[in-house]
């Protein structure tokens, strides 16, 4: 499985981003894309997720009511709005082959991060 993630780029406090992550290879239904994003110094941290099949999605307290995540057949997207100059990070999309997790650790394909610059 292969990962691309795109879309980064600096907008102002309170804009929306749309980021996307196209992948390839083969995805199945019990899979979960997720969203994690990483501040110079800081662990990785947990964005949001999408089970591949149930499409069910899971989001981290710090982006729940302001991000989305969704997917058509092959690609993942993270919709962010009311963005805040704290979201400023490097976005990397992720696969998990062995079900849902919040921790990096636990999954197996990364794709290459892209930057959000929140600007106040």
């Amino acid at each position: 499985v292969q990962l691309q993630a795109s879309g980064g780029g600096l907008v102002q406090a309170g804009d929306s981003l749309t980021l996307s992550c196209a992948t390839s290879g083969r995805i199945y239904s019990s899979h979960v894309m997720g969203w994690f994003r990483r501040v110079p110094g800081k662990e990785r941290e947990f964005v949001a997720a999408i089970r591949w099949g149930a499409r069910t999605t899971y989001y981290a307290d710090s982006v729940k009511g302001r991000f989305t995540i969704s997917r058509d057949t092959d690609t993942v997207y993270l919709q962010m709005n009311s963005l805040k100059t704290e979201d400023t990070a490097v976005y990397y999309c992720a696969l998990d082959t062995q079900g849902l997790s919040t921790v990096a650790g636990s999954y197996d394909y990364w794709g290459q991060g892209t930057l959000v610059t929140v600007s106040s």
